[in-house]
């Protein structure tokens, strides 16, 4: 048995995959609903219900689905030009602890600067804390040759660590009684809710417009242009003139700052400081949209949205049936597992040798 390489492959091919390789993920993680003795049909009826059946139901979906989307923002973009970013969860809580001291309060009074002018300078704090992070990791693969998925998983450890001694230390809320937290934004830098009576905020807004800005360079720019030579053929991308280190540069600060902007976002718009378990490896499943999306900006929101549905359903379909809610982890690694050899196959076709 061999692979043999696809001369072509059809655009139906392209946008059924995903499609089928979550189809198929659903049927093998019917398994595990038998195994915990719960009905399949109502099992999965409950997850999509608790995930999109109601009002409440999508603004949860909503509100989780915002930092997804950014994280898979952030890996469409590196992984376009095979930089393979495993840090965006470092450089989300980079972009939050950057967030917070720039608009923190900081015992009660915070930098004296009108909301309009503070609001900006911590958003690009956050953009350029998540930025610098990935930034060492693509200059030592572009001119060391060492192995980015190492160095940007290694300094996720050496983010948490450091986010863990900054809440016990410099940056710990005195008046969180001892709970380990950073300080409070200013209310007047906080994002406002887009729908009354729940958790959805603006960073909504922000997510899908930043979806549709990273579409438009991909579409229409010279840096898109060289994102894309260099992610299909580096060495040929040099010979043809595309500047490859600038290219790469430019890959790790888009990427790294919108992973920044995450964070930030985060914190802005749900829980107004930082902790460190606000967020559940929501850098991690960033990877998992950004394969779902085919590395398509625009896919990236539909898969953020279906993820986090997942994820939010998960808890409804657990207090009905009682199958854990782990189910959905399961749900959402199976489905990049899945991906990927869906993408293989629509690549080459397998050939049977005697």
């Amino acid at each position: 048995m061999r692979l043999e390489r696809r001369h072509e492959t059809s655009r139906a091919a392209l946008v059924l995959a995903p499609i089928g390789a979550v189809l198929f993920t659903m049927l093998v993680s019917a398994l595990l609903v038998l195994w915990a003795g719960a009905p399949v049909g109502r099992t999965y009826a409950l997850l999509l219900q608790g995930g999109f059946g109601s009002v409440f139901a999508w603004s949860e979906t909503l509100t989780r689905a915002i930092p997804l989307i950014l994280t898979g923002l952030a890996a469409t973009v590196a992984f376009k030009a095979r930089l393979f970013n495993i840090g965006a969860e470092g450089q989300l809580f980079a972009g939050a602890l950057a967030a917070v001291a720039v608009g923190g309060m900081h015992g009660g009074t915070g930098f004296e600067l009108q909301p309009w002018l503070l609001f900006p300078l911590m958003m690009l704090a956050a953009a350029v804390a998540g930025a610098l992070l990935l930034l060492g990791p693509a200059l030592m693969k572009n001119k060391l040759g060492v192995d980015e998925v190492v160095t940007t998983l290694l300094i996720n450890f050496i983010v948490l660590l450091g986010v863990s001694a900054l809440l016990d230390g410099p940056m710990k809320d005195p008046t969180a009684m001892g709970w380990p937290q950073s300080v409070s934004l200013q209310p007047d830098v906080e994002l406002g809710k887009l729908v009354a009576q729940t958790r959805v905020h603006t960073g909504l807004l922000w997510a899908v417009s930043l979806a549709v800005i990273v579409w438009a360079i991909f579409k229409y720019t010279v840096l898109g242009f060289d994102i894309r030579a260099v992610g299909a053929n580096a060495r040929a991308a040099e010979f043809a003139g595309v500047p490859v280190t600038r290219t790469v540069v430019m890959v790790a600060l888009l990427s790294g700052a919108l992973a920044g902007l995450a964070g930030a976002i985060e914190v802005a718009g749900r829980t107004s400081y930082v902790t460190l378990d606000m967020s559940p490896g929501y850098g991690y499943t960033g990877i998992v949209i950004a394969m779902l999306a085919g590395l398509h900006p625009l896919g990236v929101i539909a898969a953020g949205v279906f993820v986090a549905g997942v994820l939010v359903g998960a808890d409804t379909m657990s207090r009905a049936v009682g199958v854990p809610t782990y189910i959905a982890d399961v749900i959402v690694a199976a489905s990049l597992i899945a991906v990927l050899v869906a993408t293989l196959l629509t690549q080459y076709r397998v050939r049977m040798t005697k």
